[in-house]
């Protein structure tokens, strides 16, 4: 099977700070993306840009903040976005597919794999799918942020062997080097702690939503899923094959984790939580470091409403998320029997399962 990379390009990597798709950019990325092809890749594109090649084309003197104004100037600058990547694509021979997707679509196991099934096809057919967010339908609270984590899930859905994520600064350092000339660049992370998620500062650009924090947040998805990650930049020809070939300008990000089950990547990253349960200490090194499953026992507090099949949010005494998994019992059912034995909870309520989560259905976040 030939070698699978996903390359996201920021929106600051492709149209201009006041708005408008920036042609020479985008010649120069999808003639590296072609470079990845004859070196016997197959490539998937995951693209920004839409707002912001749309905006000032409408008359919008910024990017729009308004819900409904972001829409409209995604509504037209899909369009633009998508016939630049056709023409030139096409110019070196190389057939190009669009794909719009949203939060939901993951959140869905069938049009998840309906969108897989799809692409599998494309790359069969020597198509380079070119994937975006549907901003015309998304609602604010269920964006991925600048496509950095539609990127990571992409990633993880077609078991790629490479991520790429592009921006305009050359990876990840110890503070901001546009404020701190003792900034040091982090040329390899092993693992994502809180420390280094502090270091990552806001949106670098007017025209883009993502910053480094969102980047290292799709680097941990994408990790979690067997996937390595490069975040940095790309500027000359050959750059990008340099990035593949761990000689990037950019820091990588390595997994020594064999790709997870589909399912687990569904319960811990695609997956809308319905409800949230707190567990006791006890229950949280059970689930943590003993690889057992959830009893009722261990359940403190419910919130939410959910059903058996749902995939609930499970927190510490902390109210820290910890992980996810699938539900045996619904809402009510579980408040009446959180804290019990489990002979207690067999007098009280009749479940298929008596393990609220069980342990292969169990999905850490840390």
């Amino acid at each position: 099977m030939q070698p699978r990379t996903v390359v996201k390009i920021g929106s600051s990597s492709l149209t201009y700070n006041e708005g408008g798709l920036h042609y020479d950019k985008i010649r120069y990325f999808i003639g590296e993306v072609a470079d990845l092809r004859k070196r016997g890749q197959q490539v998937l594109v995951v693209t920004s840009g839409a707002v912001a090649a749309g905006f000032a084309t409408i008359g919008y003197k910024r990017r729009p903040r308004i819900l409904k104004e972001k829409q409209a100037a995604a509504a037209v600058g899909q369009a633009l976005l998508m016939q630049c990547y056709q023409q030139e694509l096409g110019r070196l021979g190389i057939p190009a597919a669009q794909i719009l997707l949203t939060r939901s679509d993951f959140s869905n196991r069938k049009r998840a794999l309906n969108a897989l099934m799809t692409i599998e096809e494309l790359l069969a057919r020597g198509v380079i799918p070119v994937i975006n967010e549907n901003d015309t339908v998304s609602v604010d609270e269920l964006k991925f942020g600048d496509n950095d984590t539609l990127s990571a899930l992409v990633a993880n859905l077609v078991k790629a062997d490479k991520l790429l994520i592009l921006t305009d600064t050359d990876g990840l350092y110890t503070d901001d080097p546009r404020k701190n000339a003792d900034a040091v660049r982090i040329d390899r992370v092993d693992q994502i702690s809180e420390e280094l998620l502090k270091i990552a500062g806001g949106s670098g650009s007017a025209v883009g939503t993502g910053g480094m924090r969102s980047k290292i947040e799709a680097a941990r998805i994408a990790m979690r899923g067997g996937v390595p990650v490069f975040v940095g930049r790309a500027t000359e020809p050959g750059d990008l094959w340099a990035a593949w070939c761990n000689q990037g300008k950019g820091t990588y990000f390595d997994t020594k984790l064999h790709t997870l089950p589909m399912k687990k990547q569904w319960v811990g990253f695609h997956s809308f939580p319905k409800g949230s349960i707190i567990v006791d200490h006890g229950a949280e090194t059970a689930l943590l470091k003993e690889g057992r499953s959830l009893l009722p026992a261990g359940v403190q507090t419910i919130a939410g409403e959910f059903h058996p099949g749902d995939v609930i949010e499970v927190m510490n005494r902390d109210q820290q998320a910890i992980g996810r998994g699938v539900v045996n019992y619904s809402s009510w059912q579980l408040q009446a029997v959180a804290g019990l034995s489990t002979e207690e909870v067999k007098k009280r309520v009749d479940v298929p399962r008596i393990e609220v989560i069980h342990r292969d259905e169990w999905m850490s976040l840390n």
